[in-house]
């Protein structure tokens, strides 16, 4: 498998933000972000096999798998399967592109995926099946730039009703945070609102 680094910080983004975690970033992404923040993780890297991998996680409670896109890496479900039978918490970070059929469902897997909206260049690749794998448990990511990422974001909800949390960010994590409150405030929608905790704290820097 093909890891770009793994760290240790607290979860900067979702439900989990705040608590301790390991991250495991893998090499590789399906899809081209206009503002995506890891492109150092599009290439390069160490090759990990799974239990290099649990080596360096150690005792851990939580752990999130992120990238790029963890699941174009073919050992990706044995992994998440060895965090869990080890007693470990598990955010999957996913881009919403990659079908969700084989990540083992857990009270241990929380799924966090993306629905990117129009600003990103990325639209017309989102799987809207993976939805079906989505529950209460889990996360819909929605990270919006302007009116109308806000504006496909809520049709989106309309269309496909989803039965699990809704955040909503902001592109960068910081940025323009009081005007997207009042979006989602007037609109009525039932999503929270979140910033990217880490990016508060240290800025925009890698590994943290």
């Amino acid at each position: 498998m093909k890891i770009c680094e793994i760290f240790r910080s607290i979860q900067g983004e979702g439900l989990m933000m705040g608590v301790p975690t390991v991250f495991v970033r893998t090499v590789g992404c399906n899809l081209r972000c206009s503002w995506c923040d890891t492109q150092y993780s599009m290439d390069g890297g160490n090759e990990m096999s799974v239990s290099d991998i649990m080596v360096a996680v150690g005792d851990a409670k939580h752990v999130c798998v992120t990238g790029g896109e963890p699941l174009l890496q073919e050992e990706m479900p044995d992994l998440l399967r060895r965090l869990m039978a080890a007693g470990k918490q598990v955010v999957l970070e996913t881009n919403g592109s990659v079908d969700l059929k084989d990540v083992p469902v857990s009270p241990l897997m929380l799924i966090s995926m993306d629905v990117k909206c129009p600003s990103s260049g990325m639209t017309d690749r989102m799987l809207v099946s993976n939805l079906e794998h989505l529950s209460k448990k889990d996360q819909l990511k929605f990270i919006v730039k302007d009116q109308t990422d806000f504006d496909f974001a809520v049709g989106f909800l309309e269309e496909h009703p989803v039965y699990t949390n809704i955040i909503f960010g902001p592109v960068g994590g910081t940025d323009r945070l009081e005007w997207l409150v009042g979006k989602v405030l007037s609109s009525g929608i039932d999503a929270r609102v979140l910033p990217q905790l880490h990016k508060i704290i240290w800025g925009d820097r890698k590994s943290v």
